[in-house]
């Protein structure tokens, strides 16, 4: 899946992933993994999620990555606050104070450009829309990136969608337990908090037989 497959769809506004409002897992579970609440947290392709307002309100202050500038330009918008933009090696850097103790930076820029120095102070990762967002074989990569970026310790709190992938292709793609297994579990400590039934699937699923879909969240923690 190219680059130019996301810019496109923010250019056109084919935003159905985008949630409008804070998401009820990252809710639930985010106090469970004990991240202080003075850590930065980090939050990849990001788009223009509300979910990084909710976790500056909890006291973090919030990195984000979107390669997209209108999805980083709308954020701020619709928060209706001001921001400080300037180069940051190969990123954009957007960056606003939201609320005490919790500014939130965004680079534009390829996820894939990021660098351990970048994420040196990261304690917690938030992963509601980035892995479900890949196919099969960009996952790997994805996952090899992100823990090669991420210091020792750190936790992520991952959100995946598991349906019938030979009934109906993504994104979001489809994302079982063992294959989160297999692409986290070698180098992190991996539980799953819940899995429930999900969401009514959007109308192009449904079209092609899929009406419901599992949902299931994970704890993972970088251990080597």
């Amino acid at each position: 899946m190219q680059k130019e497959f996301w810019l496109e769809r923010w250019r056109t506004n084919q935003i159905g992933f985008h949630q409008a409002d804070y998401n009820a897992r990252l809710r639930r579970h985010w106090p469970t993994l004990g991240v202080r609440k003075s850590s930065k947290v980090f939050v990849p392709l990001c788009g223009k999620s509300r979910d990084m307002l909710w976790l500056a309100q909890q006291g973090h202050s919030v990195l984000g990555v979107e390669l997209s500038q209108t999805a980083v330009e709308a954020f701020f918008a619709e928060a209706g606050a001001p921001y400080q933009r300037r180069q940051a090696g190969l990123f954009q850097s957007f960056e606003g104070q939201f609320f005490e103790g919790g500014g939130i930076e965004i680079l534009c820029g390829d996820f894939f450009e990021l660098m351990p120095l970048d994420l040196a102070d990261v304690a917690g990762v938030f992963d509601r829309g980035s892995l479900v967002a890949l196919p099969q074989e960009m996952r790997h990569h994805y996952a090899e990136h992100l823990l090669t970026i991420l210091p020792l310790g750190a936790q992520i709190l991952l959100l995946t969608i598991e349906y019938d992938q030979s009934v109906a292709s993504g994104p979001p793609f489809a994302v079982h337990p063992d294959e989160v297994t297999a692409l986290f579990g070698a180098r992190c400590a991996v539980s799953m908090l819940d899995r429930a039934p999900g969401e009514p699937m959007p109308p192009r699923f449904q079209a092609q037989g899929i009406r419901t879909a599992g949902e299931s969240t994970y704890r993972i923690v970088k251990e080597r």
